[in-house]
């Protein structure tokens, strides 16, 4: 019978912990969220900074849809391309530093979209080991050559380009989403330009946290338009929307406007997000207190969970591991902190290695000091 292996491959992952289940929130996205019955606070979120629900924007999403409805009714190219886009890409332009920014439907789209828009067949394309999958099936879906250096090795990667044909890409996650930690940057832009390729930076989750007025890892390591080529930004973390973007020269955004399949052809974007996403990029600029106290949050945490001896992961960003290592321990921990009233992501194959299943805590802006306190004493609980 056709597919008859679905239902035996479901009930063995089930067995080993591998299993995943979706919950329905009954609330606004915050840190205190509404879970059917039960009033949790939310400690797996990627709304850094609070801005999901912010009045600010919420109000700049209801006026915009007043004025242009819900929907874009068609792809940009067609008739979908709204005043409100055109200058949320200008400000994001700005706001990166790069000559045009170019709006996508979802950051899985504008990774699949630009890889395969840039590289085929005789290229090569190098990627971090431990890049989202985005990026992966970017680059296995371009045609090119694929090949993957270990993980923030700048040496490894000096190899591989030695070696590599035709153009090449050289691709990494900003801040890595499931270890928190930070790609080095000046050190693989170095090595792209020492063998004449183009370096892409996935910063979904740096922009808006990170760097001089929130403008990402890029502008923390003082890197421009000469060294990053591609800049990849997602909406739905530290902007608190929804939605990507590409920023770069005129030549690539043009380029993608051309060629990248995942742009040409989807519909794009509500206006109203456009706009909402607008008014959060002023948050994100006026507002740094955002990002000092999402700095002190972190370290308050890192502190405590090294005095109880959990195994951190060396992360300086919101996204703070606990690796477990166990699929179903870090499952039954997961559990039995929701019994607390903490909401916090277990982590398991295929979205990390076996053997390094983890709890996934992070820290938003909108969190106070007594709920990291009330998190780590639910930890200290829990891990016994």
């Amino acid at each position: 019978m056709a597919f008859s292996h679905l239902q035996t491959q479901l009930q063995t992952q089930a067995q080993q912990g591998l299993y995943r289940s979706r919950r329905v929130i009954d609330s606004p996205q915050g840190i205190v969220l509404q879970l059917q019955n039960q009033t949790v606070i939310n400690f797996c979120s990627n709304d850094y900074l609070g801005l999901a629900n912010h009045p600010a924007v919420v109000k700049a999403f209801k006026n915009a849809a007043d004025t242009y409805g819900v929907g874009s009714g068609a792809a940009h190219l067609i008739c979908g391309h709204s005043h409100a886009h055109h200058a949320l890409e200008e400000e994001l332009a700005a706001f990166t530093g790069r000559d045009r920014a170019l709006l996508f439907s979802t950051g899985y789209m504008a990774n699949i979209g630009v890889i395969n828009a840039l590289v085929g067949r005789g290229d090569t394309v190098l990627e971090d080991r431990l890049n989202h999958a985005s990026l992966l099936d970017g680059g296995l879906s371009s045609g090119a050559k694929f090949k993957r250096y270990a993980h923030a090795d700048s040496a490894h990667l000096a190899e591989l380009l030695a070696e590599a044909s035709g153009n090449k890409l050289v691709v990494t996650d900003g801040i890595f989403s499931m270890d928190g930690d930070a790609a080095p940057l000046p050190e693989l832009a170095a090595v792209a330009k020492q063998h004449d390729a183009w370096l892409m930076v996935d910063d979904a989750h740096g922009l808006g946290v990170l760097g001089v007025n929130g403008g990402g890892l890029l502008a923390q390591t003082n890197l421009g338009q000469d060294d990053v080529q591609v800049l990849m930004g997602t909406l739905g973390k530290g902007f608190g929307t929804f939605g990507a973007f590409v920023a770069g020269s005129e030549v690539l955004i043009e380029t993608l406007i051309q060629s990248a399949r995942t742009y040409i052809y989807t519909t794009a974007l509500p206006p109203a997000v456009a706009e909402a996403t607008r008014a959060s990029l002023h948050i994100i600029q006026s507002e740094p207190w955002r990002r000092e106290k999402l700095l002190a949050l972190i370290q308050q945490f890192r502190t405590g969970a090294e005095q109880l001896g959990l195994s951190l992961m060396p992360s300086a960003s919101p996204i703070q591991p606990i690796l477990i290592g166990d699929s179903q321990r870090a499952v039954a921990i997961s559990q039995a902190l929701l019994a607390a009233g903490f909401l916090v992501s277990a982590i398991r194959p295929p979205t990390v290695a076996q053997g390094t299943a983890r709890l996934r805590v992070t820290l938003s802006a909108e969190h106070e000091p007594h709920h990291v306190n009330s998190l780590l004493n639910a930890l200290e609980k829990a891990n016994t």
